[in-house]
């Protein structure tokens, strides 16, 4: 008996008489899954979002040319334990030398000071259960031994979603160290440097 090629099963017939002996009738898709995979790309998006650059923000500079050292003076009020680290490792990636004190040193040790504040505030991470800390705010200030201002900067978390709220402390200060010894941030100079020399 010969048999013919329309009278062949299709693999897509076949799938689809297995689904259908699978359901057993009558299906009901539960929207579980749709809403777990919902969640899970809001995460990864609010993730990506919460690592956005980190912008510097008013910017002044009062001095002309370039610094190969700075002494740090170290402020026991901030609550952010890696700031000086970060401080120091952006101020070598400029090849400016540092030092931290934790007081004022004569003005042939110290020529220029850096200071520094900085505010912390708490929540959950993206994929965690746990409150951890973040740097909200950071100010930067730059001054010559007898307190005159060479030049600040600033780091503000911004209040939107992209907004870098989980980047490490260095990552949020780097733009602010680059806008304080060189003047220029996201936008430009901020403000034409004077003939002072630090």
């Amino acid at each position: 008996m010969a048999f013919h090629r329309k009278h062949l099963p299709t693999l897509g017939s076949c799938l689809g008489a297995a689904a259908a002996l699978a359901l057993g009738g009558c299906s009901v898709v539960s929207p579980e899954p749709v809403w777990e995979l919902t969640k899970a790309t809001a995460g990864v998006a609010r993730m990506a979002l919460s690592a956005a650059p980190s912008k510097s923000s008013d910017t002044i500079r009062h001095f002309k040319g370039d610094l190969a050292s700075v002494c740090i003076r170290y402020n026991p009020d901030t609550q952010v334990s890696d700031i000086v680290p970060a401080l120091q490792a952006e101020l070598r990636r400029h090849q400016v030398d540092s030092r931290v004190y934790d007081s004022p040193m004569p003005a042939e040790t110290c020529a220029v000071w850096l200071k520094y504040a900085a505010q912390i505030d708490w929540d959950t991470p993206p994929f965690g259960s746990a409150y951890k800390p973040f740097v909200r705010h950071a100010a930067l200030t730059l001054r010559a031994a007898d307190g005159q201002l060479l030049s600040s900067s600033h780091y503000q978390l911004g209040e939107g979603l992209a907004d870098g709220k989980w980047n490490t402390t260095r990552e949020k200060i780097s733009p602010v160290v680059t806008a304080l010894l060189t003047g220029t941030e996201s936008g430009g100079l901020t403000q034409q440097p004077a003939s002072i020399r630090p």
